[in-house]
């Protein structure tokens, strides 16, 4: 925005302010001080900070000013409502600013999908910035919609949104220097690039950080985070629905006392049943509290460390020449957001203004092969590769079991749940079975079209019946999820644009998810498991351990195929 002499004369005190918030203490991300002052805003920035006069004033006495929040790194498709639902009701939570990785709908549609985030969250009372999808398909042989090039990326490289490149998972082409990686990466070599890397191997780490990526939001340790930080990444604590890394992260940083100023707060993948629930980027905050962290600190990592990370400089602190984008705090010991402001605007009347249009392409991605029942049998052996589940986490354990049978094919149990992984983009036929111990479900199946990262049909449970009739489900309503008991659906939730989002409205998602929620967890599904989120991962080949795709099992760490198929 350019310095005017309203601004100027606003600041000075010569004339009122627009706007004066006054009364409260402000949150000062520099000197880590909290302190009394007025704070004058003009045309949607800061103009002051001290002792204003304003045509409005905003008493905020008794109250805690903070900056807004920002997500440092998030899926939009993830919390299953359109982008801009997502924003009415996260932005309530406080945060103001969402560097998003659109990386879930370029793998369904391309550049069509991209474009399609862009579009919906062009208006919203936000910063709504978006990351170039780096891994298009994840992995090369992946079964996804389309290939995202680095070719077709340059005509969002100067976009006024687009901040740098997304999460580049496929960190083996990194560290052996494929051209088409390394392409990427020179693109945005004056930017941010994302990254997404589990490992502890010095010399990968180094390399991969050598190579231009400067963030990471997969570490579930501390002693791995803190690694990684020494290197020079800039580390990503994530609280999402099923990857919950907050505890064990904040945790080693309250024990050690290290610098915060390389670490912020981010979501990746959330429901909105879960933000409405406990919060967005607020969540992160008091948690960090509860666990022994000041509470300016943890505002900082949830303010100044991402703006400072991404190059906002606008962004992340309560100071002249910062756009206003303010959060009202009921104190900090509770940190209850009481009042949102974007741009000096109070957020609280928007409501979201869904634009896809119903005859969009957008709205037909699910493009299946005919399934029978016959297509879910599983030949065993003597000792049968396993996916086992940990609880809270998307990385899992590769283990061997000898699995129960019925004429020398797998019959799912208690312990042992059946899974199955189903090309819909092509119509290939491509289907992968494999055994996954934890899930615990009895009686029904789930199923689900959000499969990161190529989003391919996945269904789990112990029977073949209803494993098939949960994917016809899922045909019938264009994706979605879906749970299935005896033969019956009992809840489903369409997610017709891309089998990633609805339009219905948050709230039907809302009060459907929970129903389905119900459902899962009373037919044996561990209360300590979000299934549908973990579902959507157990066909990710970037995540060590096991993966199932349509090809076939997946060893992450060895790089290639145990089990193929089709």
């Amino acid at each position: 925005m350019n310095f005017d002499s309203k601004m100027a004369q606003a600041g000075m005190g010569i004339r009122p302010a627009h706007t004066v918030f006054r009364g409260g203490q402000i949150v000062n991300v520099f000197t880590g001080e909290v302190y009394r002052a007025d704070v004058a805003v003009e045309n949607g920035m800061i103009v002051g900070i001290g002792s204003y006069a304003g045509e409005h004033v905003v008493d905020i006495s008794g109250k805690i000013l903070c900056p807004g929040f920002l997500d440092a790194h998030l899926h939009l498709e993830s919390t299953l409502v359109t982008p801009s639902e997502l924003v009415e009701n996260a932005v309530k939570c406080g945060t103001t600013t969402y560097i998003v990785d659109p990386h879930e709908s370029a793998n369904v549609s391309g550049a069509a999908g991209i474009d399609y985030i862009l579009e919906e969250t062009e208006e919203v009372p936000a910063n709504v910035y978006v990351m170039m999808p780096s891994c298009v398909p994840a992995l090369p042989f992946e079964d996804n919609g389309c290939t995202f090039t680095a070719e077709e990326m340059k005509q969002y490289r100067n976009h006024p949104r687009v901040l740098g490149l997304g999460e580049v998972m496929d960190h083996i082409s990194v560290i052996q220097a494929e051209p088409s990686m390394l392409e990427k990466l020179e693109l945005f070599s004056d930017q941010v690039c994302d990254g997404h890397i589990m490992t502890t191997d010095e010399k990968q780490l180094s390399t991969y950080l050598a190579a231009g990526v400067r963030t990471n939001h997969e570490c579930t340790t501390y002693a791995e985070a803190k690694q990684q930080c020494r290197l020079g990444m800039h580390i990503h604590v994530r609280q999402g629905s099923a990857a919950r890394n907050l505890d064990a992260l904040v945790s080693g940083l309250v024990a050690e006392g290290i610098d915060t100023s390389a670490w912020s707060f981010c979501t990746d993948d959330k429901h909105i049943e879960d933000i409405r629930r406990e919060g967005h980027i607020d969540h992160c905050v008091r948690r960090a509290v509860e666990l022994g962290m000041k509470p300016v600190d943890a505002i900082r990592m949830a303010t100044h460390n991402t703006a400072q990370c991404y190059g906002l400089k606008q962004l992340g602190a309560v100071a002249p020449g910062y756009w206003a984008d303010l959060v009202v705090l009921d104190g900090l010991d509770t940190l209850n957001v009481c009042a949102v402001y974007h741009h000096g605007k109070n957020v609280a009347d928007f409501r979201a203004q869904p634009k896809l249009p119903a005859d969009s392409p957008l709205r037909t991605s699910i493009h299946c092969a005919p399934v029978e029942l016959e297509d879910f049998a599983h030949p065993v052996s003597d000792e049968s590769r396993v996916i086992e589940l940990i609880p809270g986490q998307l990385v899992t354990n590769d283990i061997t079991a000898q699995l129960p049978q019925e004429n020398g094919f797998f019959a799912p149990d208690e312990t042992y749940s059946k899974l199955a992984v189903i090309e819909r983009h092509r119509a290939s036929g491509k289907m992968g079975v494999a055994a996954v111990r934890g899930f615990g479900i009895r009686g029904g199946a789930v199923a689900s079209s959000v499969a990161h990262d190529s989003h391919n049909l996945s269904v789990i449970g112990d029977n073949d019946a209803d494993m098939l009739l949960a994917i016809r489900e899922l045909q019938r309503t264009g994706g979605g999820y879906t749970v299935v008991s005896g033969g019956k659906v009992l809840h489903t939730v369409p997610l017709p644009i891309m089998g990633l989002m609805s339009d219905a409205g948050f709230s039907e998602v809302q009060d459907t998810l929970a129903a389905m929620l119900e459902d899962v967890h009373r037919l044996g599904v561990p209360e300590n498991i979000e299934p549908f989120i973990l579902l959507s991962f157990l066909a990710l080949p970037v995540i060590p351990t096991l993966r199932l795709t349509p090809r076939g099992l997946f060893d992450v760490t060895r790089m290639e195929f145990v089990e193929k198929q089709n």
